[in-house]
């Protein structure tokens, strides 16, 4: 009986792995076949604008900005909470600056 319960489950995991593969050979194909449409887009829309350079400025004024306001809330934490901070800090500054130079 184990030995019918291992067939079945050594049966279903083969499927499962079949179904992935051709589930990521289909994404792959598909994102090779979106590639010029995103070209595209990203030259309509995310080319004109404020720009990278002038972004990132502004970004890292505003996320410096908010992140002293946050580590005058933290008080005598400060020290403890640095770590985190710094990562939040990159990760604010990323994702600002794209969305600024994508916005503007």
């Amino acid at each position: 009986m184990v030995g019918k319960a291992g067939a079945k489950d050594k049966k279903d995991a083969r499927a499962l792995a079949i179904v992935l593969i051709v589930l990521a050979l289909a994404l792959t194909i598909g994102a090779l076949f979106a590639m010029p449409m995103l070209a595209e887009f990203n030259a309509t829309f995310l080319a004109p604008g404020l720009g990278l350079r002038d972004a990132a400025i502004i970004a890292f004024v505003v996320t410096l900005a908010v992140l002293v306001i946050f580590a005058i809330a933290a008080g005598d934490g400060l020290l403890g909470e640095i770590q985190f901070m710094l990562l939040g800090f990159f990760a604010f500054f990323l994702v600002l600056w794209l969305l600024i130079a994508w916005v503007f």
